[in-house]
């Protein structure tokens, strides 16, 4: 009797929220928070991390409250909101430790001093070409070179067509190549 009264309570304090209670949400997030950070924790297994991880997903709780349709789904939909959340701390924790792990195996490599030199002169070059691009093309540059993205994830990420990623990276690096030749040479930039 007592898990009913519960339940019907929720529900209340979840139409209430829909229609704009923000003392009904409030109460709502008081009644569920505790055991959406238990989930979290489980999943996770580190408590700050679940912390985290469940701010986030009452950002999306509360962005898709008003699009719940039946209100005694509340808690069902609230639990798969993080544990879709978790899922993706989960991932980023497991690429950092694949990212880390690959480059502790790559082997070192010896060159002369000459092409450190040369090396880390172009870099300079490319990372000042980098900064004074425009915002667009940084960014896509940044998520293919940087990220390891491929044309159509930046297209998504970016919310831009495909073509337009592929010539924003053509722009950037026809910039950065004229950088390079001109460094080489040491001419002046005529565009």
């Amino acid at each position: 009797m007592l898990r009913e009264k519960k339940r019907i309570l929720d529900e209340f304090l979840v139409a209430s929220a829909q229609a704009g209670d923000r003392k009904a949400f409030s109460q709502l997030a008081k009644r569920w928070h505790p055991a959406l950070l238990r989930h979290a924790w489980r999943l996770i297994g580190d408590e700050d991390l679940a912390r985290d991880t469940l701010q986030d997903a009452w950002i999306d709780i509360v962005r898709g409250l008003p699009g719940l349709l039946d209100v005694a789904a509340f808690p069902a939909w609230a639990y798969r909101i993080v544990t879709r959340k978790c899922a993706n701390s989960i991932r980023k924790i497991q690429q950092v430790r694949k990212t880390k792990a690959a480059m502790l195996a790559e082997p070192a490599i010896h060159e002369d001093g000459e092409v450190i030199a040369e090396n880390s002169a172009d870099m300079g070059v490319v990372s000042k070409v980098m900064a004074d691009l425009p915002a667009e093309q940084n960014a896509t540059m940044a998520l293919y070179h940087l990220e390891g993205l491929g044309v159509a994830e930046i297209s998504v990420a970016l919310g831009v067509p495909v073509g337009t990623v592929k010539t924003r990276l053509m722009h950037a690096r026809r910039k950065i190549r004229n950088a390079l030749n001109l460094n080489d040479t040491g001419g002046s930039n005529e565009q």
